[in-house]
């Protein structure tokens, strides 16, 4: 399984990024193997549409979950739409959150905002 997660720097000890559209990067984290993998979010410093671009991107990285404390409802939409699930993390590292996640101590992300729309 495939797990995204927004992130400050490219390091598994680094804090969750607390915004999805812009983080600088997104860990990408594969369960069966425990590699991890960072890249760099294009979309961050887009002029509009991060959310929605940092989603397609989680797609087409084909992650299975996103773990990220915040979402805005267009790039929600778009991460629904392709099964992909969410789950809100806590305070503390990239990698606190993946333990977290695997022993099911995560809650899923339900309470989506009505996004930032043109605000940086």
């Amino acid at each position: 399984m495939k797990i995204a997660i927004p992130a400050d720097e490219r390091n598994l000890n680094s804090q969750v990024c607390i915004s999805f559209g812009r983080a600088p990067y997104y860990l990408y984290y594969n369960t069966d193997n425990d590699k991890a993998d960072f890249i760099e979010n294009t979309a961050a410093n887009a002029p509009g549409g991060a959310g929605i671009q940092a989603a397609q991107s989680i797609i087409d990285n084909k992650a299975d979950i996103l773990l990220t404390p915040r979402c805005g409802e267009n790039a929600a939409k778009v991460i629904h739409s392709s099964g992909v699930r969410m789950y809100k993390t806590v305070p503390g590292s990239l990698i606190e959150n993946i333990e977290l996640y695997k022993k099911g101590s995560l809650e899923p992300l339900t309470e989506i905002h009505p996004g930032l729309h043109g605000h940086r």
